[in-house]
Parts: C-alpha cells; structure tokens; sequence
C-alpha cells in the first residue's frame, strides 16, 4: 500500500533541539531542472494558512495580515493583468509601426503606422490607403511610385528591413537571453507540471521577448505574437510573484498564479478572456483548483481591458476579426465545414512531423551551431518570396482578417471584385455572383500563398527568435477556407438547380458566405496542430464576434482532433516537450499495459545495490562521500543497512545546505561527526564529537508501494499527486526506488519510443 502525507519534512516541533529547528535558507527549496515536490509544497501552505488562521484571533493586527493575505491572491491578479496588457499593447502598437516601416513612412510624423498616418487625409474610402501623408521608399528617395526601378527599390527595402529586424532580434536572444527564443509554450506547460528552469521567467527573458518578439513580428517571418504573448504574462506573473511571501516561497501556489497569468497572455493576445481562462485550463495547467479559475479569468479581463485602453483603435480591440455574415449558413454546408476539418487534421499532423524533423536536425547536426545564419537565410527567402505576393507582404493578421471579411458594396479589395449586379441588393446584403477577374487573380495569389505559408512555417518555428503558431497557422486554414468558400460560392451561382443548392439558394440569393469558409478553416488548422476543441471554439467566437457559427466551428475543431490523432497522437506543443526531454507526465493519456512497480524500479538484476543512508550510525564524511560519487536527487533513510527498514527519505540539497551549516555555525561538527535522523540519538562515548542532528529535514512519511502493485495504479499516483519519486517496499523492507524519470521512461518504451530521450528527472 501507499502511505498518507503529513507534511513532507515538517514534522512539528521535536522534543530535542537542534539547529536546524529554524528553517535555513535553501532548505526545501530545489535545483535548477528538478520536479517539485507537489505534495510537500500543499502541505506547507496548509501549515502556513492553520498558523495565520489560529494566530488571526489572538489581536487585530493578526486578523488584517489574515485579510490581507486572504486578498492577496486578488491583488496580484490585477497587478499581473495590467502589467500583461500594457506591455502587450506596446508589442501591438509597435509590431504595427515597425511592420509598415518595411513599405514606407509617415510625412506627418514617423512615429505613425501607415492606418494611423491616413486617418486626417481627405482622400476617398476607396483610395484610403493612398493618402498623400504616407510614402513608400521609392517616393520617398526616387521622388514617384510607379515604374520598375521603383518597384525595385521598394523591394529592396522591404528585404533590408526585415533581414534587419530578424538579425536583431536573433543577436538580442543569442547574447542577452536564450530562453527569449521560441514560443514558450511547451516549456511553460513543463513549468506548470511542477519543473523547475531557472531564469525560464526572469526579468532578462521578458525583457528581451518583448523587444524581440516586436522585430521577429515585424520582419515579415511565418510566425505570430500570440504564443510568446503567454510567455510574457508568465513572466510578468513570477517576477509580481516575489512582491508576496506566500507565493515567494512556495513552488505550488506559484504555479498557480502562472496559470492565471497563461490566461491572460491568450487574453490579450486574441481579445479573448473566456477563451484565455478554458485555454489556460485544457492546454497548459497542471493544478487549476476551482478559486484558480475565478482569479485567472479576472486577470483575464483586467489584461484585456487594460490592452484595450492602451490601442484602441488597433487590431487589439475586444474583437480581433471582427465578422458580421449577413446569411446563417445551411445544414448541407457542414459537408465542407467537415472537409476543411479533414485538411486542417491532415495540415496539423504534416506540420508536427515535419517540425519535430526539422528541429531534431537543428539538434543533431552543425546546424544548430549557426542560429544567427538560420534565421537570416529563412528571412531572406521569405522576404524575397513574400513581397510580390500581396497577400504575402501583408501581416498575417491583416490577411485573417481581410479573408474573414463579407464582401460589401464598399469593399475594395480584390476579393470582393465581383460581375456586379444590384436589381436584388438589399442594404449591405449582396447576392451571389459570377466572380470577375480580381476574384480569379486573388484565388491564384492566395494558392500560392498557401503554398509558401505550409512549409516556410515549418523552418520557421523553433528558430532562435520568439514564434508563435496561432496567426500562421490560422492564416493557411482561412486561405484553404476562402479558396474552398469561393469554389462553391461560384458552384452554386452556376448550378443553383442542383438538387443540393434546391430549396435554399435559388438564383440571386445570398447563400454562401466565403468568410465564413475561411473562418472555419482557420479554427480547423489551429485545432490540428494543437489539438485544442472547447478552448478554440471559444476563442473563434470571441475573436470573431460570431456566436451563432459555433456549430460549423465545432464540427471543423473535432473532425480536424480525429484526423491529427488518427495520424498522430501528439500536439506540436507536447511533441516539442518530448524533444527537449522535458519530464512532463501528460494526464489525458491512459496506460494500460500490464508491468509492474518491480519492473521499473531501480536497481535492476544485477546493477549496484540501492544507494541509501543509515538513521544514526554514518559519520559526515560517510554522508558527504555519498552526496559527491552520486547525482541523485534524494536518499532513502533506513534503520540499518543490514535490516533495510524504511525511516524516510531525504533531499541531496537539503542535506548539502544543512552540513556546510552545520560545520560554519555549529561548535564541535566534523568530518566524524555521527549525523542523527532520530529523536533520540544511541549514546556515544564522552570523547566523541558532537552528533549532527537532521531530523527536520527528513520525510518521515514517504510515498511508498509495494513491489506487486501494477504500474498503471503507480503512473496514476505520479500523475494524480505530482510525485518526484515513490520508494517500492517489500514486506516493509525498501527494495528500490521509482523517479518520475523511471515512469517516463517506461511510458515511452512501452509506446516504442526513445526511453533516452527523458533528459531530467
């Protein structure tokens, strides 16, 4: 059987003294790429909560610590979702400046984005993106615009621009912050399951993401804002975590204020704050009590709020794509809808594969060693690809929106160049009609856009500068769904007396709405790559305004989780974690083979016996001897070596901290000192140096298990209580050990996979 916890070391107060009776610093705390110990972590915040809660009635000044400590989970929130959505209102202002930067400047001021720049020109709708205040490259030195020399000379500045921007970034990341790089995503999932990576959220890495992730954005590469965006609110949330001692000290109730602040990145990174909370929830969360959710989603609101009254006026408003379809779409659509689920499941599984591929060859061969070079070649050639293409030059986020979009008579946009004809036009309601040539020019720009969007993106995320995959990933779902949306526009205005299109779309009638394909595809492509369902159908409706489409986007979502999953089982971002050999323990997954705790415990037939230390019979330099030959993390305590009795178990860093103290502030410890994990020491002749005692750092409650019991119920313990490791006993003798590391190891053998590749333990 598995024993009950009291408290993970923190035994009450013993009946000798000794000078570990007040807890040293570093002690109970952990190495840089360890796992918490989950169960110890509760235990001592239910200590520190009983101890406020009784001291509360003994004066007034103990209830308003027990007030303000009770609110200060509330304070922190607030604090996390202003300064998360301030900064992210400073990536979106400047990701937009820095972006039209590329193609021109502003007259009026340069300081002002190409939308800004027209907004006091007196030019016409249709003409609003030529306003004589805003000037390409080619006006600006060559003194016109048009002609080849000038369109030569606008695409050698767009190149230089963005080669520049990339660079930048690349060089920043490389000399002042590693962990800048990437989307964040996999490592902040890792993190929440209780893994240690120290300066993972530190104040350099936020600093430098965020100035990063405003030049990778802007340099044109395949990549979005929108991961990194969770990244930076993580940061935010562990560097506003030291302002508070309970969450200062405490690895467990830290992780929960970081799935708060997750739900916040995805807050306002898509306007999202429902979304933001089920995201945090469904994807990245490991531990998300109930009064978690509440927090998360008000510092949800606050964040998006907050990004709200910093740019009001840009894409960052409540509704990122907002949409306005004036037709409800048809039972017989769900059809498409399913095959751009089918697309999006196929597109999510190509991508993984060939990602994971591609990033495994960056690990393995000399590529690896040259970032600066990777992300200069792949700028380059997406630069020099992206700029003919007008759908390509333009942000990704202006090119969603523009395939979002319902065409209107006052649309300008080649997709919305139609044979017109208005004898049935009613208000902004247009009907079908045969698409004219600027419609059949955008489906071929937008198939080679869609070409060039599949695979630039796979080189492009995990390169050495932040990248997120939302945004890219949306826009080859909405271009596959515009292009699929159009197709069968024009399928039913030609053949409206099929029996399919009978009954519902008669000829003149506005029954098919493009837009609306592309939406559906974009939340079908981002469904297969992150296998995300409720989460994304959510965040689709909040982005998109579209509540009543959630039937279509569901439909997509699921068929696009059935068909990467049928393929393979695994969302970019737990493929990326299996990669970095991160120890991340996936709950969703069921094991259901039958081995059990002896056949994956440690030490195995014939290795070396179990490394263990005795309660009161080894001497400092016997334990000291221990803690350099090996690398474990911890040491089971026994009663002697000869008996095997289990006592408890003990931490390598706690036992490292406690000695070297011990020998700087305690009279009378040295190497032969007898070190004592007992209330009560044997007694030693007068002649010998004082005993060591370190009953306050030993576990005396262990998780332990029998040698019979089956794995499964074992990688359920692991799971369910986010155990570091369980000893295996026998009759009450210790036989071994089993580390979160032995579990993972035996998951992956057991599904056929590189048992080497778990890294950490």
């Amino acid at each position: 059987g598995f024993s009950t916890y009291n408290g993970g070391g923190m035994n009450g107060k013993s009946t000798m003294m000794d000078f570990l009776e007040e807890p040293l610093p570093g002690v109970g705390t952990y190495e840089d790429f360890n796992t918490i110990d989950w169960v110890r972590e509760k235990s001592r915040d239910r200590d520190r909560h009983r101890e406020i809660t009784n001291r509360s009635k003994e004066s007034t000044w103990a209830l308003l610590h027990s007030v303000s400590d009770a609110f200060s989970g509330w304070l922190l929130m607030l604090f996390i979702g202003l300064l998360a959505g301030s900064l992210a209102g400073l990536i979106d202002i400047s990701a937009h400046w820095m972006t039209d930067l590329k193609e021109g400047v502003c007259l009026a001021g340069f300081w002002f984005n190409h939308e800004h720049c027209c907004w006091k020109s007196n030019t016409t709708f249709t003409d609003r993106d030529k306003c004589p205040e805003w000037k390409s490259w080619s006006q600006l030195i060559l003194g016109y615009g048009e002609g080849a020399f000038a369109y030569i000379l606008n695409y050698f500045m767009y190149v230089v621009w963005a080669l520049m921007f990339s660079l930048l970034a690349v060089l920043l990341v490389k000399g002042f912050a590693p962990y800048a790089c990437g989307s964040g995503i996999p490592e902040i999932k890792t993190i929440l399951s209780g893994f240690i990576i120290r300066g993972y959220l530190g104040k350099w890495t936020l600093v430098i993401k965020t100035i990063t992730l405003v030049l990778a954005v802007s340099s044109g590469l395949s990549l979005g804002k929108e991961g990194p965006l969770v990244h930076v609110a993580c940061c935010c949330g562990n560097i506003l975590c030291h302002l508070f001692t309970k969450y200062r000290k405490n690895e467990a109730k830290r992780r929960e204020v970081l799935s708060a602040a997750a739900a916040a990145g995805v807050s306002v990174a898509f306007g999202a704050p429902i979304g933001g909370v089920l995201f945090s929830l469904e994807e990245v969360s490991y531990y998300f009590p109930l009064k978690t959710l509440w927090r998360s989603f008000f510092a949800a609101l606050v964040a998006a709020f907050t990004l709200r009254s910093i740019n009001p006026f840009g894409n960052s408003r409540l509704v990122l794509f907002y949409v306005e379809f004036h037709m409800p779409w048809h039972l017989l659509e769900l059809v498409p809808f399913i095959l751009l689920g089918i697309f999006g499941g196929l597109w999510g599984a190509f991508f993984i594969r060939s990602n994971i591929a591609w990033c495994r060859r960056r690990k393995t061969t000399r590529l690896g060693k040259y970032p600066v070079l990777e992300v200069f070649v792949v700028t380059a050639i997406t630069a020099i690809l992206a700029f003919p293409n007008e759908y390509t030059r333009m942000s990704t986020s202006e090119l969603i929106s523009e395939l979002f979009n319902d065409c209107g008579i006052l649309d300008s946009s080649k997709l919305c160049e139609y044979v017109n004809d208005f004898n049935s036009t009613k208000g902004d309601d247009l009907p079908d009609r045969a698409a004219g040539p600027g419609v059949y020019t955008a489906m071929w720009q937008l198939a080679l856009a869609l070409i060039m969007k599949v695979f630039i993106t796979i080189f492009t995320f995990g390169m050495k500068v932040p990248s997120g995959l939302f945004i890219p990933s949306m826009a080859v779902g909405a271009i596959a769904g515009r292009l699929l949306g159009v197709a069968v526009e024009q399928l039913a205005f030609y053949h409206h007396d099929w029996a399919i299109f009978s009954g519902w779309c008669s000829q003149g009638a506005d029954c098919i709405t493009p837009g609306l394909y592309a939406m559906v595809g974009a939340a079908a492509c981002l469904g297969g790559v992150t296998r995300m369902t409720v989460s994304l159908v959510v965040i689709m409706f909040e982005l998109t305004g579209g509540l009543e489409y959630i039937v279509p986007l569901m439909a997509a979502a699921m068929t696009s989780k059935w068909v990467a999953d049928a393929i393979g089982r695994e969302g970019i971002y737990d493929a990326h974690i299996r990669l970095n050999g991160y120890p991340f323990l996936e709950a969703k997954e069921e094991f259901s083979h039958k081995t059990r705790a002896m056949d994956v415990m440690r030490p195995r037939k014939n290795d070396p016996p179990l490394t263990v230390i005795t309660q009161d019979s080894m001497t400092v330099e016997d334990v000291e001897t221990i803690v350099t030959k090996t690398t474990y993390s911890g040491y089971p305590v026994v009663v002697s070596r000869a008996s095997q009795r289990l006592v408890g178990f003990v931490l390598r860093r706690d036992l490292i901290i406690s000695i070297e103290n011990a020998r700087k502030k305690q009279d009378g410890i040295v190497s032969t000192s007898i070190i004592c994990f007992t209330d009560y020491c044997p007694p030693l002749p007068p002649s010998s140096p004082s005993v060591l005692k370190l009953r306050s750092i030993l576990d005396l409650s262990p998780f332990t298990v029998t040698d019979e019991t089956p794995m499964e119920i074992v990688v359920d313990i692991f799971r369910k209580l986010g155990l570091r490791q369980c000893l295996v006993t026998h009759n009450g003798k210790l036989l071994g050990i089993i580390t979160k590391k032995d579990v993972l190891k035996h998951i992956a053998q057991m599904a056929n996979q590189d048992p080497e590749s778990i890294l950490f333990n």
